[in-house]
């Protein structure tokens, strides 16, 4: 008896798990932007009032 040869072709599957990574990372990126970027637009300088005294030892 001879060995049959027997071929398999599996297709590529979609791009299921492609499209959920770029929808990840621009999820994640939206969130940085929100928690961290909201004043690399308009500036984002903040004026900080404050009362500092420094006493120096007398000799």
């Amino acid at each position: 008896m001879a060995d049959e040869k027997v071929t398999v072709v599996k297709d590529g599957g979609g791009g299921g798990t492609a499209v959920l990574v770029i929808v990840g990372v621009v999820a994640i990126l939206a969130v940085l932007y929100v928690l961290f970027g909201t004043n690399l637009l308009n500036g984002g300088t903040k004026k900080i009032d404050a009362d500092v005294k420094i006493e120096t030892p007398s000799k």
